[in-house]
Order: C-alpha cells, then structure tokens, then sequence
C-alpha cells in the first residue's frame, strides 16, 4: 500500500527478490532525466545489435498475455516458473515457495480479500489499462534494445554501478566516523542511519516506510537511490552479502522499487498470482503478486510543499525455510530470495542501514548536482526534505520490533546530510538528502 497517499512518481518497481531479476528490466526514462545527453548509436554494428537480441530473447520470457501500459511501456505475464530468476545456475530444480512458513512477530496482517475485478489500489503505471495478469504468472516489463543501449554496454545494462571498497573506509564497529559497508569511495556518497552494533550481532530484517521523490540526475551513470540495506560478510569487500530493497533514480533506470543481492546479481523468485493475501498458512486463493511487475513505473512521487508519498518495505528471513522475503505496503508478499544464493546471510545478517546513495562522477571537475532525496537538506523537514520513518528490525526472536539505537553517517554534509529523531507516530525516524553541488559544495 502506499502510505500518506503513497507513491512513486515516475517510479519503478523491480522486485528482483525472487520475483524477477533486476538486471533485466530496465524502466523507460522520465521527466528527470529526459534532457540528459545520450551517446547516439547511428553506427550500431549487425553483430553488436544481434548480441543485444539474443540476450533480450533470454530475458524476455515468452508471456500468456501481454498488457500495454499509458505511459509506453508493455507488460508481460510469464508463467511463474519460466521467469527469469530461475535461469540462475543455483536455482535449478528450485520449487518456487507459494508463502512464507512464518512471518515476523508482530506484524499486523490485512485480513481483507481482494476481488480480482477490484482496481482500487493503482501502485503502477500498467494498472490504469484496468487488466491484470492471469492466475499462476508474473508481471514482468518487457526490456528493449533501446534499454539496452542506454547502458554502458550490454554487461553493465541493469546492473547498479558497484565501487571499489576505499582502504581507509573498512568497517570499524567502534567508530561512527567510518563507513560501514563496502560501498564507500570511488564517487559513492551516503547519507545513512544504521544498526549500531558488531560483526557477532545477529538480525533477521527489517524494515521502514520511505518517503519517494523523483531527484534530478546531472550526468549519464549517475544515480539517486533510497533505500535498505541488509549485510552480512566481510566489509573490506572480498565477501559481503547484501541484499537491498528501496527505490532509485537512474539515468536509464529512473525511479523504482530496488532489490538487489550483489553476490549473486540481483535475483529474485515471484510468486503465484493465486495467493492473494499475507497469511501465515499458504492458502494458495490468496495473493496480490500479479499485480506488482518488475521494472514497471509507478505514481505518483512527492511534490515540494505538497502531497507527500511513501512506501513501506519489510525484508525478513523465513525462520522455518531460510529464504529472505519481502513484502511491500499493506503486508503484499512480492517474492523472497532463496537461502541457495548465499553465503553469510544463509545464515542472519549482521547490519541494517537505511538512507540514501548517489554516485558523483565529478563532471567538469566539479562535485555532481545529482541531487539525494527530495534535493533539500534535512533541516527543511516535511513536505521539502525526504525522510525515512517507523524503523523496525527483526531479532532473533523473529519478533519485528522499533529500532531504539542508530548511528548516522554522512561523508559531507555540505552535499548531503541526515538528522535522526523519534516521535510517537513516526518512532525512530530522519530527514537526508541534499542538493549536491553548491558554494559550499564545490
């Protein structure tokens, strides 16, 4: 559900979590990053564009039915076990998991059916077409030539650009002033809260309800992403699990729903149409999955001084199964990522962060204006910065509890900031973002 009149402008939802890889689908771009300059492609060679369309003929599974969706886009409903996650060579023979074993204590469940015909909750572009896709297939975006060639090659195309971990930024659970996760230096900079706690800890989720903008991008490779991070491993980058789910701006991505596992490149394994609703026995007449595609657009986003938009993440660990699932909004179960996939957080992840990243890639020698969140500082506060609010994690217990202690982290402030607070309402919350390139960001 989108929450506070959730949405996401402009946005994409890649539930790569079991539900579909992130890499393959790939949004078409909208109004952020539309002035962007691209490089041409006049000179395509036949053998580069047949290379592109021999990936595309993987990718782009065989739909039952195809739905065109307003704003260009087209919508395949695949069989669920023909989606793309399943190519992965660690999921053969995989049995696709209709439900989670057991969810997180103290997570309110919605109880209420939804009727097939009932097309009150829009979450998507496609949805407003008023069809849906049939029982028993997932809702995958059909990815392009034209996606493809927006990448830097077709390697990179889907793939979120991933950094060098910078040798003075390794993690340190006694220090607040180094970064913790590998995904420090090389042009990558944060505004963060996180679980202040060691390498022994032990967490099994979490999750927090995000507020979405649409920031502008400057330069081609430059993204703007808000999201959780779930990690595990060694933080000098050799093996660190993570797995992450949020939104991102990209400049052929643009907005959407992320979920990424670095180590094993983003799968995700969808769900039944049929299981319509978030029960802790897997009747298999309840679901809303085939209504979420991957890589599809979503509205609306937040406006300065205006409506504001939201979405609430939940990301935990099947005590019974050992697959990390994922719900999205009202508790609607989008797919998990199998326990196979990995190797520290087969067993419990170690750290929670959440906030924002961008890349800067210094054009023109000057810092990037590729603005973080809603583009403003957290000092403006609702309605003008973007926050995250009511963070929860889950323990050991399997008990979804409010976060009491984060530390929070941002390498400068002058571009990208994060003030951290608690209230009855919102519990552990903060504003970040920031507008990038100023005076007083150079």
């Amino acid at each position: 559900m989108m929450g506070m009149g959730m949405g996401m402008g402009g946005a994409l939802l890649v539930a790569l979590l079991i539900l579909l890889v992130l890499l393959l689908h790939i949004p078409s771009l909208a109004s952020s990053t539309a002035t962007l300059n691209y490089t041409t492609h006049h000179h395509l060679s036949s053998l580069r564009l047949e290379r592109i369309q021999t990936h595309l003929r993987k990718i782009n599974k065989p739909p039952l039915l195809s739905i065109q969706s307003p704003d260009g886009d087209v919508i395949d409903c695949v069989h669920k076990k023909r989606q793309p996650a399943l190519d992965h060579p660690l999921l053969k023979g995989h049995k696709i998991q209709k439900a989670p074993r057991e969810m997180p204590r103290g997570m309110k469940m919605k109880k209420e059916e939804v009727d097939d015909d009932d097309d009150e909750i829009v979450w998507q572009m496609w949805h407003r077409n008023g069809t849906r896709c049939p029982r028993g297939t997932v809702a995958i975006r059909r990815s392009s030539v034209k996606d493809v060639l927006r990448a830097k090659s077709l390697y990179h195309f889907g793939k979120k650009p991933q950094p060098q971990p910078h040798p003075n930024n390794l993690f340190n659970p006694t220090s607040s002033s180094l970064r913790t996760d590998v995904v420090s230096g090389n042009g990558h900079e944060h505004a963060i809260a996180y679980t202040a706690t060691g390498a022994s800890s032990e967490v099994y989720g979490a999750k927090a309800t995000i507020n979405v903008w649409d920031p502008s991008i400057q330069v081609v490779n430059e993204f703007s992403l808000s999201q959780i991070w779930i990690l595990s491993g060694s933080f000098d980058g050799t093996d660190l699990n993570s797995i992450e789910a949020g939104w991102q701006v990209h400049t052929y991505i643009h907005t959407y729903i992320l979920l990424n596992t670095f180590l094993f490149s983003n799968f995700m394994i969808a769900l039944d149409r049929s299981v319509r609703s978030f029960m802790v026995t897997a009747d298999p007449d309840y679901s809303l999955i085939g209504r979420i595609a991957i890589g599809a657009a979503i509205s609306p986003v937040s406006s300065f001084d205006a409506n504001q938009y939201d979405i609430t993440i939940l990301i935990w660990k099947d005590p019974k199964v050992g697959n990390w699932w994922m719900s999205f909004g009202d508790n609607t179960l989008v797919g998990y990522w199998p326990a196979e996939l990995f190797t520290h957080l087969a067993e419990h992840a170690t750290m929670v962060e959440w906030g924002g990243e961008v890349v800067n890639t210094r054009p023109n020698n000057q810092h990037t204006s590729t603005q973080m969140g809603s583009g403003h500082f957290p000092d403006d506060g609702f309605g003008k910065a973007s926050y995250f609010r009511n963070l929860e994690i889950v323990d050991t217990d399997n008990t979804l509890s409010a976060v009491q202690n984060i530390q929070t982290l941002a390498e400068n402030t002058n571009c990208y900031d994060i003030k951290s607070s608690y209230s009855s309402d919102w519990g552990t919350y903060f504003y970040f973002g920031g507008p990038g390139r100023t005076p007083l960001c150079p």
